[in-house]
C-alpha cells in the first residue's frame, strides 16, 4: 500500500474505533492497547500501568508476526501470550515505523471493519 493509501484507512480506522467506543480518536497507543487486550482475550479490565505496557508490547509483537518477525512462544501460567523475536527488524526511520504498524493495525481490524479494503488513494 502506498503511505496516503495507508493514512486513509487509517483514518477510517480511527473513526470507526472513535464511533464504536463512543471516544475521541485513538492515536497509536490506545490503539496497540486494543489489541492487546483482544490478544490477550481477557476482555476489559482495570489493567496497571506495567500490564497496559504489556498489553501494547503483545500488540506490537502479534502485528509484526503478520511478516515473520516475532513467533508466539506460548501463553505463561497466567494466561499471558509470550513472543520470540524470530529474525531481527530492519533499521526503520521512526516514519517507516509508524507507517509499517499502521498498516498492520488496518489488516488486523478489517475483518471487523470491511470497508477498510475498500478505501484507496
Amino acid at each position: 500500500m502506498k503511505p496516503s493509501e495507508i493514512n486513509n484507512k487509517w483514518k477510517l480506522l480511527q473513526q470507526k474505533l472513535a464511533e464504536s467506543f463512543d471516544s475521541d480518536l485513538p492515536d497509536m497507543k490506545v490503539m496497540l492497547f486494543l489489541i492487546g487486550i483482544q490478544e490477550l482475550g481477557k476482555g476489559p479490565k482495570k489493567y496497571s500501568k506495567r500490564q497496559k505496557e504489556e498489553l501494547m508490547h503483545i500488540a506490537t509483537c502479534r502485528l509484526l508476526s503478520e511478516m515473520g518477525f516475532y513467533e508466539l512462544e506460548g501463553l505463561d501460567q497466567d494466561g499471558w501470550p509470550h513472543w520470540k523475536l524470530v529474525k531481527p527488524l530492519p533499521p526503520y526511520t521512526m516514519l517507516e515505523q509508524e507507517m509499517l504498524l499502521k498498516s498492520l493495525a488496518v489488516t488486523y481490524f478489517s475483518d471487523i471493519y470491511p470497508e477498510l479494503s475498500a478505501v484507496q488513494d
